[in-house]
C-alpha cells in the first residue's frame, strides 16, 4: 500500500500539468467573440466554483512555469521523432480504448483498435511508426468516462483537479477506473518497472499540449474570463467524445486535459 500511494503521488505530480496555459499565440487568429459562453455552458453545475479557481489558477501557473517551455521545446524536436513518439503513445492507449468500445457495445471498433495495436506493436516497430493508418485503421480514443455516459450515468458537478484540470465527477470516477485497469501498466507493475508509469503519462502531457499551444494560448489572450471558457470548452469536448461526433466540427476549443495513460 505504501508503494501505491508513493506511486500515487509521484504519478500526480510528474503529469498531471498538462492542463494549464500560457503565453501569447503567434500563428491562431481569433476575436473575443469566438471564446463567449453560451448561457447553456454558464449554467455548468459548479457549486466548488471558488476551490476551482484556486486549483486552476495553480495549475495555470504551473503550465506557464514547466509545461508550455517543454512542449514548445518538444516541438523543436525533428517531425520524425515527434511523430514516432506521438504514435507510440497513442499505440499504447488501444488496449484499453478497445475494451471501452466493447463495453459500449462499439463491436466494430473494439476490432478495428485490436487490429491497429498488433499491426503497430509488430509491423510498426512497437508503435513508432503508424502502419495501420495507411491501411484504414484509424485511432478512435475511448475512455471510462465516455462508457459511463454511454451506460447513462451523468456529468455530476464540475471539478478542476491540481495538474489534472478540468473533470466533473463522472469523468474522474473514469480516470480513477483506468488507473486501476490500464493493462500497460499493470505489466510494467509486474515487471519491477513503476517508473515507467509518470514517464508514460508526462510525455503524453507533453505530447498533447504540444498539440495545441496556439489554440491554448489563444484561448486565454481572448476569453474575458479564461476559468469559463476552459470549463466550456472541457465540456463541448466531452459531449462531442461521447457523442464520437466530429471535435472540428462542433468543438472549436482546445481540449485541455489529459489522460491517465
Amino acid at each position: 500500500m505504501n508503494k501505491f500511494i508513493q506511486f500515487s503521488i509521484t504519478f500526480l505530480f510528474v503529469s498531471l500539468s498538462n492542463h494549464v496555459f500560457s503565453a501569447a499565440s503567434d500563428d491562431v487568429k481569433t476575436n473575443p467573440e469566438d471564446f463567449e459562453t453560451s448561457t447553456y455552458e454558464d449554467e455548468i453545475y459548479d457549486p466548488l466554483e471558488g476551490i476551482n479557481r484556486a486549483i486552476f489558477s495553480f495549475n495555470n501557473t504551473a503550465d506557464r512555469i514547466i509545461l508550455e517551455p517543454v512542449a514548445k521545446g518538444y516541438k523543436k524536436l525533428p517531425s520524425p521523432v515527434q511523430s514516432g513518439l506521438g504514435n507510440f503513445i497513442n499505440n499504447l492507449k488501444l488496449p484499453l480504448a478497445a475494451f471501452n468500445q466493447l463495453l459500449q457495445g462499439q463491436g466494430e471498433n473494439a476490432v478495428e483498435s485490436t487490429g491497429r495495436f498488433i499491426i503497430n506493436s509488430t509491423i510498426g516497430i512497437f508503435g513508432l511508426i503508424d502502419v495501420a493508418d495507411n491501411i484504414g485503421l484509424e485511432q478512435k480514443e475511448e475512455d471510462f468516462g465516455q462508457t459511463l455516459a454511454t451506460w447513462g450515468v451523468g456529468d455530476g458537478f464540475y471539478v478542476v483537479l491540481p495538474l489534472f484540470g478540468p473533470s466533473n465527477l463522472r469523468d474522474t470516477t473514469g480516470m480513477i477506473m483506468t488507473m486501476m485497469t490500464d493493462p500497460i501498466n499493470a505489466y510494467a507493475t509486474n515487471q519491477g518497472q513503476s517508473w515507467a508509469i509518470p514517464m508514460r503519462t508526462a510525455a503524453n502531457a507533453v505530447d498533447q499540449r504540444s498539440q495545441i499551444i496556439d489554440e491554448v494560448n489563444a484561448l486565454r489572450d481572448n476569453s474575458v474570463d479564461y476559468y469559463a471558457a476552459v470549463r466550456s470548452s472541457y465540456y463541448q469536448n466531452r459531449k462531442a467524445a461521447i457523442m464520437n461526433t466530429d471535435d472540428d466540427v462542433l468543438t472549436p476549443l482546445p481540449l485541455i486535459s489529459i489522460e491517465f495513460e
